[in-house]
């Protein structure tokens, strides 16, 4: 299999078939881009329309594949380490629906930081889970939030003897990544499930100074956008399974049902291309980009008011970092990340993948150049001249989350007997919706959960700043809606 790994079967048969002009008389209705508004052609040109096509013998089905769409997921699962690799054209969002429906029945409990995706919430809801949120780690130094650490993992187990499942995001946004090795070994020792949302690490298996991946672990599903940092387009991503305790059968009906019967063939063709090109180039393409980051974080460090996190400060028994991405604090400029990323898409003509009130997050990937970072560097160079000072904003804490869980978050949420009542009179209810401030955009309070007076107090206290809490009904939050 080693050596087909230089092959890719479904962009292949696309391309081949592009090639031949065939005359369609099938769906999209553009019809070879023929049909495409002319200025939006003008930009595209015509070749590209060719890839989209829809189900028909000769390109497979993402369904039931039985050739082409067979033969990438097989490559792209020898690639993984995995037993099947499922691709997905619904992005990692499904992949972690999928995982959560697949490894749990109704009822059953998972461990999980609040650090995880928003799609996360969305699975335990669908899939009728109580979920067992773990206290985050929270580093006031960095202001930045870790996932539970393999040490939280087994106190939690121990805890809660009765859970079905443990879900880890590795890595975060930041590129932390905790020690997934240690967290495989506590599960499997106890007999539960892992399942890693790899979104932001489908390249950390291809180069060893990267952490460790899930595909290098005894995890039993894992999830890795292909778009995040290799080289497919958006929405492109592949699950992998890996598991005696799971049914394989289950999980393909719950990803069928999951995905679109219309998928876009040229996102599956960029799968195929980027497992191809990770395979054959990853090591050499990610030996640069590490060399590359670090010397950009070395000359932000050099800087006064601002500093990038470097793997030398995060590694540790527990922890680790994907030094492909750069987490640059900007506190000390007297600016928030959000106004520092506003600058430099405005005056520089860079777009950092995201900010917040203390950091912006650069996330480099397979066709990140030297040059790209050099200007990033010299952008932030230019800005810590124009910018210095204190401005007193808003601290990185937490409340204590450990919230009591009192009714079935999918209940709570699909409930009708509910109202709005002011903040300061929600203490004892039960929420029946999701408020996720920003920062630390992670959810302070999620359906079904008991309304405590420290949540309250600390949902008041951002009201002092201008921190964005979404899920709240105006530009002030003054209610929640409760269970009557």
């Amino acid at each position: 299999m080693k050596n087909k790994q230089n092959s890719t079967p479904l962009l292949d048969v696309l391309l081949s078939r592009a090639n031949r002009k065939v005359i369609s008389f099938h769906t999209p209705g553009h019809k070879n881009g023929a049909g495409i508004l002319q200025k939006l052609r003008n930009f595209t040109k015509r070749n590209v329309y060719y890839l989209d096509v829809t189900v028909f013998p000769e390109v497979d089905s993402l369904h039931d594949p039985i050739s082409c769409i067979k033969l990438s997921q097989e490559l792209a699962a020898k690639a993984y380490g995995s037993e099947y690799a499922f691709f997905l054209v619904n992005g990692s969002t499904v992949g972690n629906i999928v995982m959560l429906m697949s490894a749990c029945d109704p009822g059953d409990s998972i461990i999980l930081s609040r650090t995880c995706h928003k799609s996360v919430l969305s699975g335990i809801i669908i899939a009728g889970l109580w979920p067992i949120w773990a206290q985050p780690k929270v580093d006031q130094e960095r202001d930045v939030i870790y996932d539970i650490s393999s040490e939280e993992v087994k106190k939690y187990i121990e805890n809660y003897p009765e859970t079905k499942a443990v879900f880890i995001t590795s890595p975060n946004y930041n590129g932390i990544c905790p020690n997934l090795r240690e967290i495989a070994d506590i599960c499997n020792k106890n007999n539960k499930i892992l399942l890693v949302d790899e979104a932001h690490g489908p390249h950390l298996r291809f180069h060893p100074e990267l952490p460790v991946s899930a595909s290098e672990t005894s995890a039993d599903m894992y999830v890795n956008s292909i778009h995040k940092v290799l080289s497919a387009l958006s929405q492109a991503s592949i699950l992998n399974f890996n598991s005696k305790k799971i049914d394989l059968k289950r999980v393909k009906n719950v990803v069928s049902m999951l995905q679109t019967t219309s998928p876009n063939y040229f996102i599956l063709a960029s799968i195929d291309a980027a497992r191809m090109q990770v395979v054959k180039y990853g090591y050499k393409v990610f030996n640069k980009l590490i060399k590359y980051c670090d010397e950009a974080r070395n000359e932000i460090n050099k800087l006064p008011n601002m500093f990038a996190m470097t793997r030398k400060e995060i590694k540790s028994k527990f922890y680790d970092l994907d030094s492909t991405k750069i987490t640059i604090n900007v506190t000390k400029t007297g600016l928030t990340g959000y106004e520092i990323e506003d600058i430099l898409a405005k005056e520089y003509n860079i777009q950092v993948d995201c900010a917040d009130m203390f950091n912006l997050i650069a996330i480099t990937g397979f066709g990140t150049s030297k040059e790209d970072i050099e200007k990033l560097v010299e952008a932030t160079i230019d800005i810590s001249k124009k910018y210095s000072g204190e401005k007193e904003t808003y601290k990185l804490e937490l409340p204590p989350l450990a919230t009591e869980v009192v009714m079935l978050p999918r209940d709570a949420f699909f409930s009708s007997n509910t109202k709005r009542i002011e903040l300061n009179n929600a203490i004892g209810y039960i929420s029946a919706q999701t408020l996720t401030p920003y920062p630390p955009g992670l959810p302070i309070l999620t359906p079904g959960e008991r309304i405590t007076k420290d949540t309250v107090e600390y949902l008041k206290s951002l009201a002092a700043y201008t921190v964005r809490i979404s899920g709240q009904e105006s530009n002030v939050l003054k209610t929640i809606k409760v269970i009557k």
